[in-house]
């Protein structure tokens, strides 16, 4: 064999192993291909699209009805279904498109603004297909699969990667929402409470909110975790609002240039405005302000108890507190470190739950 066969032979060897090695390649692809395909196949009848009718009065005091859009999971074959509670808002009509094109009206069975969701009933001739909840751990960088109704365009499918955990977002009410999933999965309006799934199908979050500069998907989503709709769907099934212990105050974060002013050494702080009547606060004998002066053209509350440091956290506004209170169970404790009259001192406060629910129990 001459040196030119040898070298044609090598070649072709050469390229029959590039061959195998992009034919490894593209087998790989269509496998995940494949699983997106099936998940969505067999996951798809289980997602719902929300339209919602809110009235508003327009400048002549007219009546105006304004459409909104947003997606739901079905997690009972007996027609609960979860979203935000910012699809439903205030509206005074939901409808519900499931996955065979059939519409139902839809009952708001509660709502909870802090957590960001919301759950629906309709009434359906035969039982439907509901979710499975995930149960385990989730890691950096696992698949994702978002359905929903991104812009009015029902059973859409995106896929990406969770690509963080444990982050934190606010709330409509500006309350704290913590153990958040974050991905790039393409999430639009219209996407909002519809699921987040792994690649088994298992339902992992709800996709609630975008980070964009443009007002589009920017690749960063966030969807609110399963342990907080685990925690929360129950109660909203079962009182229509969830079961918080209530720390009995109001207050407004005071500026350090104030608190300078009158004289008081703490760069920062909560001064109390009321107390409710035989609240946790007013039993551990917090008070209220009972002065107020104008400071920089506002009114400002003064001559009260004067709240910086919850257990070990510092504060600085009311959702500061109410966002520590809202991890604590009914009768738990907590130290609440506050100024006044020219001193330091603590008190320890036993959270009970609101009025309306005392002797509930789930």
């Amino acid at each position: 064999m001459n040196s030119l066969e040898k070298i044609v032979k090598l070649f072709l060897a050469a390229g029959f192993v590039f061959a195998a090695l992009e034919l490894q390649a593209a087998t790989k692809l269509l496998a995940d291909e494949q699983n997106n395909v099936e998940v969505y196949k067999r996951c798809g009848p289980a997602v719902v699209n929300i339209t919602t009718v809110t009235l508003r009065y327009d400048f002549f005091m007219d009546v105006q009805p304004q459409q909104g859009l947003g997606s739901g999971a079905i997690i009972r074959a007996d027609g609960y279904i979860v979203t935000n509670q910012h699809v439903v808002g205030r509206a005074q009509e939901v409808q519900v498109t499931l996955h065979d094109k059939s519409v139902h009206k839809a009952k708001l069975v509660g709502v909870d603004a802090d957590s960001d969701l919301a759950v629906l009933k309709i009434d359906a001739k035969k039982p439907l297909q509901a979710f499975e909840y995930h149960d385990g751990d989730l890691s950096v960088g696992q698949k994702v699969l978002a359905i929903g109704n991104p812009f009015g365009f029902g059973g859409s499918l995106s896929v990406g990667i969770i690509s963080a955990l444990g982050r934190d977002i606010r709330a409509t009410n500006n309350r704290l929402i913590k153990n958040v999933i974050q991905t790039d999965a393409a999430i639009n309006p219209g996407n909002s409470g519809g699921p987040l799934l792994d690649s088994a199908g298992k339902l992992i979050g709800l996709n609630a909110q975008i980070f964009t500069q443009s007002g589009g998907s920017e690749g960063i989503g966030f969807a609110i975790s399963m342990d907080t709709v685990k925690k929360v769907v129950p109660q909203l099934i079962q009182f229509g609002e969830v079961l918080r212990p209530d720390v009995g105050l109001a207050g407004v974060g005071l500026p350090a240039a104030l608190l300078q002013e009158l004289g008081v050494p703490l760069e920062r702080g909560v001064m109390i405005t009321q107390t409710t009547p035989k609240g946790a606060a007013a039993k551990a004998g917090l008070k209220s302000h009972t002065k107020e002066v104008i400071w920089r053209f506002q009114r400002i509350p003064i001559d009260g108890d004067i709240i910086f440091q919850v257990d070990s956290q510092p504060i600085e506004s009311l959702s500061d507190i109410l966002d520590i209170v809202a991890e604590k169970k009914a009768n738990d404790r907590i130290t609440v470190h506050y100024w006044r009259k020219g001193a330091k001192r603590t008190a320890t406060l036993s959270l009970g739950l609101p009025a309306r629910f005392k002797g509930e129990s789930i």
